[in-house]
This record gives C-alpha cells, sequence and structure tokens, in this order.
C-alpha cells in the first residue's frame, strides 16, 4: 500500500518534534559556529579599542608607529586571532547546512542524533563543490539588494529553498544542477513550499526570539547587560536627530536595541537544524511525489550507513601510509553494535 502523502502541518510538526527532541545534541553542536563568531567579533572590536586608545603612548615609545602604512599593518596583525576564530566558525555554520541534512535520515528512523563528526567530514569531502552552491547563493543575495530584483529573488528563493538538500542527499549533482533539481521540486508546489517558509521563519525567526527576548527583559538580565554596553555606546558621536524633526535617540535605547539584536541574531542561528530538518522532510516529500524521483543506486551489499562509507573514504586515503583515524573507527563501531542492539 502506498504511504499517504503528509500535508504541511504534519511535516512542520515532525520538524519542530525532531529538533526539540534533541535540542541539548544541536545545542552543543551549534555552540562554536554560532559563539565563535560572536566571540571573534568581539575580541576584533576589543583589541582594536584598545588598541586605539594605546596609540598615542605607542608613538612616543615607538617612533615607527608614526609611519602610517606600519601603524595600519600593525592594526590588521592585531586583529587576526579574533578573525580567525570568526572565519573558522562562520565556516562550521555554513558547513552545518549540509552536515544536519545528512544525519536526517537515521535521525528520522531512530529518533536519535549521533556521530555529527563523521556527518560533517562528508560535507567537508566536498568542499568545493558546496563552496561553488554557495557562490551561486551569494550572486542571487547580492541581486536581491537592489531594489529591482525584489520580487524575482523572492520567487527564486522559494524555488531554490532545496538546493543543500539536494546537495546532500543526490551528491552527483553539481551547484547548477543542485538549483535546477530544486526547480524540478518546488514546481507545482509553490504555495506550500512557501507556506512552510512563513511557518518556519515566524517560528525560528521571530517567536522564539521574541519570547527569550521578553523572558530577558522581564528578569533584569537585558537592563543589566545593556548598562555594561552603554560605556561603549557613549564613546561613539551622537547624531542629533532632532534637525529633521525627528524624536533624539537615547544612548540606553541604543545599547538595549544592541543586545536584543546580537541575542536575537544568536537565536536565530541556533535553530538553523530546525530549518534544515524541515527542508529535508519537504525534499523527501516532493522527491516521494515528484515526476522525476531520485532513486539512490544501491549495490548487492547491505546499505552503509554514512560513518561506514567515511571509514572506507578513510581507509583508501591513508591505506598507503597505514594509518586510519581511530576516532572516526571507534565511533563506526559503537554505532554498529548499538543498531545490532
Amino acid at each position: 500500500m502506498a504511504k499517504k502523502n503528509k500535508n504541511i502541518f504534519s511535516i512542520f510538526a515532525e520538524a519542530v518534534g525532531l529538533y526539540f527532541s534533541n535540542f541539548g545534541k544541536f545545542f552543543k553542536y551549534m555552540s562554536f559556529p554560532v559563539l565563535g563568531q560572536i566571540a571573534g567579533l568581539l575580541i576584533v572590536f576589543f583589541i582594536t579599542y584598545v588598541f586605539t586608545l594605546k596609540i598615542p603612548d605607542l608613538t612616543e615609545k615607538f617612533p615607527q608607529l608614526n609611519d602610517y602604512k606600519t601603524l595600519i599593518t600593525l592594526s590588521v596583525i592585531i586583529t587576526l586571532p579574533g578573525l580567525a576564530i570568526f572565519v573558522k566558525a562562520f565556516w562550521e555554520y555554513i558547513v552545518a547546512y549540509g552536515s544536519i541534512n545528512s544525519m536526517y535520515e537515521n535521525m528520522s528512523k531512530s529518533g536519535r542524533v549521533y556521530d555529527f563528526s563523521a556527518h560533517t567530514e562528508l560535507i567537508k569531502r566536498r568542499t568545493p563543490a558546496f563552496v561553488g552552491l554557495w557562490l551561486l547563493l551569494g550572486i542571487i543575495t547580492l541581486l536581491a539588494v537592489l531594489p529591482p530584483f525584489w520580487i524575482i529573488c523572492g520567487i527564486f528563493a522559494v524555488y531554490f529553498v532545496l538546493v543543500f538538500q539536494i546537495f546532500t542527499f543526490e551528491p552527483e549533482q553539481s551547484p547548477i544542477g543542485c538549483f535546477k533539481r530544486s526547480l524540478i521540486l518546488i514546481k507545482g508546489r509553490f504555495a506550500k513550499t512557501f507556506l512552510l517558509i512563513c511557518l518556519v521563519g515566524a517560528l525560528t525567526y521571530f517567536v522564539i526570539p521574541q519570547i527569550i527576548l521578553k523572558i530577558l527583559f522581564i528578569s533584569g538580565v537585558s537592563n543589566f547587560v545593556s548598562n555594561l554596553i552603554l560605556p561603549i555606546v557613549n564613546i561613539f558621536p551622537q547624531i542629533n536627530l532632532e534637525q529633521y524633526n525627528m524624536p533624539a535617540i537615547q544612548n540606553s535605547d541604543i545599547a538595549l536595541f544592541t543586545f536584543e539584536t546580537i541575542i536575537a541574531q544568536i537565536l536565530i542561528q541556533y535553530t538553523l537544524p530546525l530549518r534544515s530538518i524541515l527542508w529535508s522532510l519537504w525534499y523527501g516529500e516532493c522527491n516521494k511525489t515528484s515526476e522525476t524521483p531520485y532513486i539512490e543506486k544501491k549495490s548487492s551489499s547491505k546499505k552503509k550507513r554514512p560513518s561506514e562509507k567515511l571509514m572506507e573514504a578513510s581507509k583508501k586515503k591513508y591505506s598507503s601510509k597505514k594509518k586510519l583515524d581511530t576516532n572516526l573507527l571507534r565511533r563506526a563501531m559503537e554505532k554498529d553494535d548499538e543498531d545490532e542492539e
């Protein structure tokens, strides 16, 4: 008997359930990609701020710093540690767009999340194609900044919403092929896809951040942290808005807005797994009912898990050196034992 097609509300509910039932593991997995970006930028800002304050004393002790090129070069060098942390965290964050999809099939069957490192490695092994996919998305995003392209790019955003799922589940597709395939799958399902975007967007971009922000405000945490930020805000020159017949903005309001914006952004990034799970579910539904469904090629042997495939690739890669990542091997063996139980 053919399986009954799922409606978008059941898909949405299933995605929410899978995310929150594994919230602790997702929270741990996303912590460095999310908080690392914030930490890197704060380090850059702090070092730059301290260096700016110390420039008069430094130029007096070291006359070489009076040279403009030397001063600029030193300014760049001292920010490298923070930039390195930011870039590393940002890279891990965009890799998560693929790695979460990679573990979706096992998670949907067992309801558990495991072996993040192996699934992440599966995406990193295809770095050139993955970067190419992001470059194409970057071009579309740049076009979306221009008002004449707002409508067309908004339509493209719906049709291309499954590109990361196709990249993961149909590995033979090129970056351009991912976009074409996504367009084919969404064709005839535009309205449903748009409604899913609205549902998950409202939940992860508005409802969850606003609930947390309200709790922080009522508990007094927002005011406490904004007061810590206020001395930094006071350093910057104020803009006289009254000359434009606009009400003046207090620095305390700016500090509070800064804190709430950072918290909202952190929460939005932490809910990336929820959005990825949702689109993985929707990919499966669209592919199942598509006129040209993707059917994974199976060998005569038993279908291998992602960790097992990674083990084979690692063994081939290091066979000449007689080395194998023992941590990955241990995880694969442990998981096989769990499945047999």
